[in-house]
């Protein structure tokens, strides 16, 4: 069994939880998290969404992380490890394969989006300097949309504030950045709810967010909050197994595994409660925001509010230090086998992975305008690769990571990694929900996304 990686090891338990919790946090719970909420109907989805955290999200969560920890290299070698020590086929390095494409995937997309986030930033900050404010929040998203140049250059300098961290190794860039991000996030966050308590309508806020709605329960809703479940946790991207291959043996595997779940819900339901009491305020329907919520309706409910500005800001701040800590980890997993596959420097690797990235993630900026009518079935080019990566690559890489952790690697590994000390009844449902559950679950929403149900 190796205790370190050739890539460097997290210094503690609380720089692991920092960067996999880095991870987790993104747009997903900040930008996708409240408009499907919304969409969904409220309470009810949430709580189904919280069901699936427990059920599927978790116990691929610790699979990921002993698989990680006990291989120490990146996700194809450590399977590749693995499975030669339990007699396995090589196949399974396949698992590795479908993780780093898709988290390649999901960053040249993701790069764009945060590119948004960035420019939003910048309009803001520029206002409170005396520039012109945003008067039609429609027209402002739209130009930006239509804009190849100016979605270019944010998604560049986006992909370069990744590189910049991950070619640096695991201590002196994720740890470092990580150290120095998430703190910043949590403050941000809290002044955010701060204000959102302080509209008047932080109750109406909460009844919205938990109060179930049974009679808007479908089929849909489940498949929806699976897949939010995913992508809001990094699973199926081997992001997860890559940090986990830094972890120090002597760390408890549930525990963290369990802090940072906690950790990633927390801050999802926190941005639900600083961000649907400012629309409520200004009379704007939570359930009509769409994928459109951060950029259009709240721009629009800013300009209304004292210290708007002020508050655009620092909202927009906030989502690109979530954004930036998210697209880290998706760069991390393909710059760890590179380095191992290759003679290339950690540095080289890592802007050889960004330049790909930046390449691809133009098929996304075009998607909005010179592309716009280029369509693959029924999405635009942004949407086709989406769908590939979250809705197809996604649940299959968390279903073949279930199925290795519980059936392929050995019961004295499991056990191991997890905790020797864990109790019988907690190895066994672990093992139970791992082995049967999650990937029962996995299955079904697989089968409704792909039209079978």
């Amino acid at each position: 069994m190796k205790t370190s990686s050739i890539h460097g090891m997290w210094s503690s338990r609380l720089a692991f939880v920092l960067a996999a919790t880095g991870s987790a946090v993104g747009l997903g719970n900040i930008w996708r998290f409240p408009y499907i909420t919304s969409e969904n109907g409220g309470g009810a989805f949430v709580l189904i969404y919280l069901g699936c955290i427990l059920l599927v999200g978790l116990p691929v969560m610790f699979s990921e992380i002993v698989i990680g920890r006990r291989g120490r290299m990146s996700p194809v070698n450590s399977l590749r490890e693995l499975s030669d020590a339990v007699g396995a086929s090589r196949a399974w390095m396949g698992l590795g394969f479908i993780g780093i494409i898709a988290g390649f995937l999901i960053l040249s997309f993701y790069s764009v989006v945060a590119g948004w986030t960035l420019h939003y930033g910048f309009l803001y900050i520029k206002e409170l300097f005396g520039a012109p404010g945003i008067t039609d929040p429609d027209a402002t998203f739209g130009s930006l949309l239509g804009n190849a140049g100016q979605l270019t250059f944010w998604h560049g300098v986006f992909m370069l504030m990744t590189v910049g961290v991950v070619a640096l190794g695991v201590e002196k860039g994720l740890e470092r950045a990580v150290g120095i991000l998430m703190p910043m996030l949590f403050i941000l966050l809290l002044i955010l709810l701060a204000y959102g308590v302080s509209t008047g309508h932080f109750w109406d806020a909460a009844r919205f967010l938990f109060q179930p709605d049974w009679s808007q329960v479908s089929t849909g809703m489940f498949v929806t909050a699976l897949g939010q479940a995913f992508f809001t946790l990094s699973l199926g991207m081997c992001a997860i197994m890559t940090y986990g291959a830094y972890l120090p043996a002597h760390v408890n595997i549930p525990r963290v595994g369990t802090a940072v779940a906690a950790s990633d819900t927390v801050v999802a339901l926190i941005a639900g409660l600083a961000i649907f009491p400012v629309i409520i305020a200004f009379g704007i329907d939570p359930g009509s925001g769409g994928a459109g919520l951060i950029f259009t309706s709240l721009p629009l409910a800013f300009a209304q509010m004292p210290f708007g500005i002020f508050y655009g800001a620092l909202f927009f701040l906030l989502l690109s230090v979530a954004a930036w800590t998210s697209s880290i980890s998706l760069m991390e997993p393909a710059t760890a086998y590179l380095v191992e596959a290759t003679n290339l420097s950690r540095k080289t690797a890592a802007l050889l992975i960004a330049l790909m990235g930046w390449l691809l993630g133009l098929a996304t900026v075009f998607s909005f305008n010179i592309w716009s009518e280029v369509t693959i079935g029924d999405k635009n080019l942004m949407g086709a690769i989406e769908f590939v990566a979250t809705d197809i690559m996604l649940p299959v890489g968390g279903l073949l990571t279930a199925l290795f952790a519980g059936w392929v690697l050995s019961k004295t590994i499991t056990k191991e990694e997890l905790d020797d000390k864990m109790p019988d009844w907690a190895f066994k449902a672990w093992l139970w929900l791992t082995r049967i559950v999650t990937p029962m679950l996995i299955l079904w929403v697989m089968a409704s996304i792909l039209g079978f149900l």
